[in-house]
């Protein structure tokens, strides 16, 4: 008896200890601002899949939290559990909802394909061996969406022993065969490093590898740097016949910054269904640089790159086939001098350019509204445009807090 009166006192105290942490939660969050946009023009609507994640400096305290919906929820505010893991990305969240069994232990985009047929997934576990050496899987599923019907099976990475890590970057499926793309760090000696980039293409049927191919082989010794990296993909999981891949030479000095071989770097693109990986050829007029062109958007036919070189931001489009800028579309937002950052997210057919913090002369950060333009990709129409703004509630009236733009979402 005196044991279950112990357990009974014990969940007592954990209940009453959880109620008045979320009742201290509640109070401290209601001391809070509030934020939302101010509409300037268009429609409210368009900030539906918006999610701005910032930063509030209350004295010596930093508070996280989201603009969504134009409402104001601050990270003491979400559960514990939340707080711990995140929040997953939206396409994963959807994918659990559809198709729950076969997302279970799934949470990477990049790992994912979608069609309106099919779900396919692909994944490399590895460990190292008591010797030094990696061994590796392909962890591969299939779903077909019409009757549920899932297969998955395991089978080894080929030639792992001179692997050191395989990371996966793209899969498609193409003529019922599963491509995908990874980039390796690949086993050297002491001084040299070598990195690769792969292609496996796995026989669904047969549960095989039907090929290994190197697209891209790169072998350095310090001080010199090679990196690959690929635009940010407007539509992960889905479709695409073409994958862009920077190549990136450089130097590493012991005094200064990481110096790049421009001549030596180039935007590579592969063609799943031609087979042909060839070196894209960047307009000279235009000026775009390779900088630019790394952290632009690709949806498989074209680039969206922000160019900052006029007195205006403009979003060029790329055409990867004919390997022109197709469009040129000029916002209305000012290029400031110096110290302001901007955001673009490119999805839904509409661009989002966030235009949030700017720097004194002295290098500290000002806290002032956040500029949002949403646009329609293709007409350049500004769907919406707006700004945030602070409301004080009664106990903090005339503070002053510092308010930090971190990253946009769009759902």
């Amino acid at each position: 008896m005196k044991r279950y009166l112990c357990s009974i006192i014990i969940g007592m105290v954990v209940i009453l200890s959880i109620g008045t942490y979320y009742v201290k939660v509640a109070s401290s969050a209601s001391s809070l601002p509030k934020y939302t946009f101010k509409t300037l023009e268009g429609s409210d609507k368009e900030l539906d899949p918006v999610i701005i994640h910032a930063t509030l400096e209350n004295g010596s305290f930093y508070e996280p939290f989201t603009i969504e919906s134009n409402q104001t929820t601050y990270g003491s505010e979400r559960s514990y559990l939340e707080n711990l893991t995140g929040r997953p990305d939206h396409q994963i969240e959807r994918l659990i909802k559809e198709h729950r069994s076969f997302m279970r232990g799934k949470d990477s985009v990049s790992s994912l394909y979608e069609d309106d047929d099919f779900l396919a997934y692909a994944w490399v576990n590895s460990e190292i061996t008591k010797n030094g050496k990696m061994e590796a899987e392909f962890e591969i599923g299939l779903l077909e969406k019409k009757g549920e019907d899932e297969t998955s099976f395991k089978i080894e990475l080929p030639d792992q022993e001179r692997i050191m890590n395989a990371d996966i970057r793209d899969v498609q499926l193409v003529h019922s065969k599963l491509q995908v793309l990874t980039m390796n760090d690949v086993n050297s000696n002491n001084e040299k490093q070598t990195k690769e980039v792969h292609l496996y293409t796995i026989d669904l049927a047969n549960k095989k590898v039907l090929s290994d191919k190197t697209l891209l082989s790169e072998t350095f010794t310090y001080p010199n740097q090679v990196d690959f990296e690929m635009p940010i993909d407007v539509a992960p999981s889905q479709p695409n016949n073409m994958v862009l891949i920077s190549l990136i030479k450089g130097v590493n000095h012991e005094d200064g910054p990481f110096e790049e071989k421009l001549k030596e770097s180039k935007l590579l693109s592969y063609n799943y269904e031609t087979e042909k990986l060839e070196t894209v050829k960047l307009p000279k007029k235009e000026s775009l640089s390779l900088d630019e062109v790394r952290s632009g958007y690709v949806d498989g036919k074209s680039l969206y790159v922000v160019d900052t070189k006029s007195d205006k931001y403009h979003i060029k489009t790329f055409d990867l086939s004919s390997q022109k800028i197709t469009n040129d579309m000029e916002l209305d937002l000012a290029v400031p001098k110096e110290g302001e950052s901007f955001e673009t997210t490119i999805k839904n057919g509409r661009l989002y350019f966030l235009l949030s913090n700017r720097m004194d002369q002295e290098g500290n950060l000002i806290s002032k509204p956040a500029q949002l333009l949403i646009a329609d990709l293709k007409t350049g129409k500004i769907l919406y445009k707006g700004e945030t703004v602070m409301h004080s509630t009664d106990k903090n009236n005339g503070k002053k807090f510092g308010f930090y733009i971190d990253y946009m979402e769009v759902k």
